[in-house]
């Protein structure tokens, strides 16, 4: 996926456990590893190369050098290619946006897919994506202008000049640029060696890879044929403030939770809900009518303490997401069943429980909002918090946000995109993507005319862009080609759980919403052919859930318009 390689290779030059931790989880789509093998290795012969890759240093680009072309030899898991880097630049300013483009030199199947990157890093393009050149795509990567960094990667310092002033050139080539120019430049580097340029472009991604694929649809309609999002960075503007809510919220309450208390609520709350669906897994997956109120554990005992008023209430406020003094909706908070362990983290030391900071939420208050590396995020303020929330709504919306809900010239030039999210997301709310998705509909002018070019898929029980308690998407690029070149729109993906040897335990459907996966009532939960896609949980007709009809999905879109504007999933703030 985007920015998986890229990332583990970025935590393992820092040596950082904390990076490698947060990189990882924040980049990695777990889907990577099935990354559309057969039904990449369909589309034709492969083309092989025109010109020696070694010639391709005389290539002559606008505003660009090309540093190196070298031959790559094959490896047990890559196949040989050709290693192109360039560095690009935006006169006047001087900022330096290195590219790397990877090219197979004889197993090419005609497509190019861009990668993204995690975190505040825009990619890796010193590596390239070895999932990727295994099927047969030349691909690409980039760092966007800055470099990856500790700083740069988990508190996006590269936003600050020395003088504490924003360096909006780099703040551009982060949010928007940098992937455009990455996707040219490969393309006229691809032509070059080619001799003919990629049939198809892919771009695959999740979390800050989710978000550059989006952003390439709102703002480049016709870089990408098709763009695969997962738990895509959306939204930036709103989720990255509400990413530390929970902290201030224990911080005023001068109640710093242990984990362990979490992990109780999280138990709790499956329990209460698990059965919704008609089926004991371990997994919320009716999430819409889960309202489980931590207040109920008050006086429950746990190994690190027994349960208080303060701490439930602090639980719910972190599941209801930010509200102003007044109680206005901000934004999101966790699902129940999502792990508290990444946005709200403690640790416990001699009896006394301190925070754990989340570096990417924290780095944005103190390089992007306030300009001040050294602000201390304990001093932050009720009345502050909502300060800093509205002015990066304000001063970062146009670059950053990723929230555009027009994407009308992406349909029109023939693209496709499937989306999907984890409601088991420790990082990002996946509230806010079914947000976008409906205000795309709405935009776009219903549920059925959205669906021809874009769908989403909401996978209960997953976390950030992998599977947990609930299977992830095994392979959303192979659901996007097939889209593309085939026609066939998916209307379920594959979802997939292994254990830590690797083996798949348990399949299911992760179907289009607003549809969920209903049980048949027979066969092994853990096998996806004893579910169906069906407008609601419990006994139905198999056959009429798997027909569909159109008047139906336009009853299931004003009965699910009129669900999530009740519960806030529509709103336009």
């Amino acid at each position: 996926m985007s920015g998986c390689h890229s990332a583990i290779g970025i935590a393992r030059r820092l040596h950082l456990a904390l990076v490698a931790i947060l990189v990882v989880a924040i980049a990695c789509d777990a889907s990577a590893v099935a990354l559309a093998h057969s039904r990449a290795r369909t589309a034709q012969a492969a083309t092989m190369p025109g010109r020696s890759c070694e010639s391709l240093t005389a290539l002559v680009l606008p505003h660009t050098t090309v540093d190196s072309a070298t031959t790559v030899a094959a490896t047990s898991t890559v196949p040989e290619y050709c290693d192109v880097q360039l560095t690009v630049n935006n006169p006047p300013s001087n900022d330096a946006i290195n590219i790397g483009v990877f090219m197979p030199t004889s197993t090419w199947n005609g497509r190019f897919q861009g990668v993204g990157g995690g975190v505040y890093s825009t990619g890796d393009p010193s590596a390239p994506s070895s999932a990727a050149l295994q099927a047969g795509y030349a691909t690409a990567a980039t760092d966007g202008g800055h470099s990856n960094t500790f700083g740069n990667v988990l508190e996006g310092q590269f936003a600050l000049n020395p003088d504490r002033t924003l360096n909006w050139q780099l703040i551009d080539d982060f949010s928007y640029l940098g992937i455009h120019e990455m996707t040219q430049t490969a393309k006229s580097v691809i032509s070059a060696y080619y001799g003919t340029g990629p049939r198809y472009s892919y771009f695959n991604g999740c979390s800050t890879g989710g978000r550059q694929g989006l952003m390439e649809a709102q703002r480049y309609p016709t870089d990408y044929n098709g763009i695969a999002a997962g738990a895509p960075a959306i939204n930036w503007t709103k989720f990255i403030p509400a990413e530390l809510w929970g902290e201030l919220v224990m911080n005023w309450a001068g109640d710093f939770i242990p984990q362990c208390k979490f992990a109780a609520a999280d138990t709790a709350a499956i329990a209460a809900c698990d059965g919704l669906d008609g089926v004991k897994d371990g997994i919320i997956s009716d999430w819409q009518d889960c309202h489980f109120d931590a207040r109920t554990l008050v006086g429950t005992v746990t190994p690190c303490g027994t349960i208080t008023a303060t701490d439930a209430d602090i639980i719910n406020k972190i599941w209801q997401g930010p509200r102003d003094p007044d109680g206005n909706f901000l934004w999101y908070g966790l699902l129940p069943g999502a792990s508290f362990s990444g946005l709200d983290n403690t640790v416990t030391s001699n009896g006394t429980t301190g925070p754990v900071g989340f570096p990417v939420s924290i780095g944005w208050f103190q390089n992007w909002l306030a300009q001040n590396p050294n602000l201390n995020w304990q001093t932050i303020t009720y009345d502050q918090f909502v300060e800093y929330f509205q002015q990066s709504v304000s001063e970062f919306g146009y670059a950053i946000a990723t929230d555009d809900p027009n994407l009308t010239a992406f349909r029109d030039a023939g693209g496709k995109i499937v989306m999907w999210h984890g409601t088991y997301d420790q990082l990002i709310f996946p509230q806010g993507t079914i947000n976008y998705y409906n205000r795309v509909v709405q935009t776009i002018g219903g549920l059925d005319a959205t669906r021809q070019f874009a769908r989403l898929f909401v996978a209960p029980g997953a976390q950030h862009c992998a599977s947990a308690a609930g299977p992830a998407p095994a392979d959303p690029l192979g659901a996007v080609v097939d889209w593309v070149e085939h026609h066939r729109a998916p209307t379920a993906l594959l979802g997939t759980t292994t254990d830590a040897s690797g083996n798949v335990v348990m399949t299911r459907p992760i179907c289009m919403y607003p549809l969920v996966a209903r049980y048949k009532g027979h066969g092994s939960i853990n096998d996806a052919s004893s579910f169906v896609c069906s407008t609601h949980f419990g006994p139905g007709d198999d056959h009429a859930d798997a027909r569909g009809s159109s008047a139906r999905h336009k009853r299931r879109g004003r009965v699910a318009a009129h669900r999530h504007r009740r519960e806030g999933l529509t709103r336009t703030l």
